[in-house]
């Protein structure tokens, strides 16, 4: 059998909540109840026995005959139990105690909340406020003011730029100035594009305006289109255009022949290539299978009646008439594969430009190109019109001349840049797989002061 435990005597219990009490308390330490108003036993309803007996009350352990807690308030409802808080106390004279102070603030759980408003997945960076006085010293945490002269980052326009094209402050990689450019200078305008498809802009030009000696103005443009598979195509394009460039602007004032001027400045734009292949940076990035820093040239003089030319390479001059009625024209021939194929009548031009071979070039600006044969023709139009410079990245969209004549505005001629925006758009929204670099020049030259409306 097994042995018992022996039962200690029960302990006494509040008649509020029956928490056990200790021998000699006054207040329950659980709900706080008087222990020394006891209230007389309830001869209402007394409990009845099974048997139908009132049962005897049970001996207190303490020897005190406290009254047991009810279960009910008498109608079947459970005896609400109160908690100390809730019931409202008195000081020893019987004023009502003050309010307890407030709880302090509970900390935030370091748990996630579900109700917290949706995050951006980006955030903006915000300008700088401009009456912000930017001559104070900035504050430690602040990025440091730009030097003078500095590049300024485009994103928080705040950061200086670095010499690897990042911002200082925010890292934001900044767009190369020659992914887009453009240019107006008098009445000619020209703009260039990066295109679609290219990692780089590898397309240049360079426009002016000069008077002659006997102070008629003449008008320049010279558009370059660096060779892709040759070495620093980008930077070939660039010393072509502005070699080209400055020898015209510095030739027709001293009275040479607008002709002869663009000869000479297809030469000048051919040494200015040739010498980058001595440079350093091509000789580290020359392998055995490179070709030197190639481009092509193509470009205009316009003056009070005369219309000069001169290329090499596939880039192109078109003329379109202000008056649309007469029939517009190309005043260059490619030098390349399609052209010789049409030219010895083996292949129709639409046959020759189909072919995956049309656009390899003949003729080319470089230390690595055959012997150099500048083209220029002169022309005396009868009539006003604008002349086209550009590259094979827009005429591949408006081939015929024709077809160039349809994409360009009827108010090209006033407004010489709007036009040229126009057809770059032209040629991106027909794909821009190449670079695109249109010039425009109204013909005849506008004298020195005019421009775009």
């Amino acid at each position: 059998m097994m042995s018992q435990m022996p039962q200690q005597a029960a302990v006494s219990k509040c008649p509020s909540c029956e928490e056990p009490l200790e021998s000699g308390d006054r207040f329950c330490g659980a709900c706080g109840y008087d222990l020394s108003a006891v209230p007389p036993r309830p001869d209402g309803h007394p409990a009845v026995a099974a048997g139908g007996a009132v049962p005897a009350p049970a001996p207190a352990p303490d020897g005190v005959d406290w009254p047991a807690a009810r279960d009910s308030d008498g109608q079947g409802r459970p005896v609400r139990v109160h908690a100390a808080a809730e019931l409202p106390g008195t000081d020893s004279g019987g004023s009502p105690l003050p309010p307890p102070p407030a709880a302090p603030p509970v900390p935030p759980s370091p748990g996630v909340r579900f109700d917290r408003p949706g995050e951006p997945e980006e955030y903006p960076l915000q300008a700088p406020d401009p009456r912000l006085d930017t001559a104070a010293a900035p504050r430690p945490d602040s990025p440091a003011a730009p030097a003078p002269g500095a590049k300024v980052c485009v994103a928080c326009r705040a950061g200086r730029v670095d010499d690897d094209g990042y911002c200082e402050n925010c890292g934001h990689a900044q767009p190369r100035e020659r992914d887009h450019m453009e240019q107006e200078s008098g009445p000619v305008a020209a703009v260039s594009d990066r295109g679609l498809r290219h990692h780089r802009n590898e397309d240049a030009f360079s426009v002016g305006c000069t008077a002659l000696p006997d102070g008629a103005p003449a008008s320049v443009a010279i558009v370059c289109d660096g060779v892709s598979s040759a070495t620093r195509p980008d930077d070939a394009s660039l010393a072509a255009s502005r070699a080209a460039g400055e020898s015209l602007l510095t030739a027709l004032p001293r009275g040479t022949h607008p002709q002869q001027a663009m000869h000479d400045a297809i030469l000048a734009a051919s040494h200015a290539v040739n010498a980058l292949a001595d440079e350093p940076a091509t000789a580290r990035e020359q392998g055995p299978h490179q070709n030197a820093p190639a481009c092509t040239l193509v470009g205009a003089v316009v003056t009070a009646g005369l219309l000069v030319v001169g290329w090499v390479g596939d880039s192109r001059v078109y003329w379109v008439p202000a008056d649309r009625a007469t029939p517009p024209a190309r005043l260059t021939e490619d030098d390349s594969w399609a052209a010789q194929m049409v030219a010895a009548g083996l292949m129709s031009e639409a046959e020759a430009y189909a072919d995956d071979r049309a656009h390899a070039i003949t003729g080319w600006l470089g230390a690595d190109a055959y012997e150099l044969e500048p083209h220029t023709a002169s022309f005396k139009p009868d009539r006003p019109g604008v002349v086209v410079v550009c590259t094979d990245g827009l005429w591949n969209y408006a081939e015929s001349a024709e077809e160039m004549a349809d994409a360009m505005p009827l108010d090209a001629a006033v407004r010489p840049l709007h036009g040229a925006r126009v057809l770059v758009g032209h040629a991106l929204d027909g794909g821009g797989h190449d670079n695109v670099t249109v010039a425009l020049v109204p013909f005849p030259a506008v004298p020195q002061g005019a421009g775009s409306a």
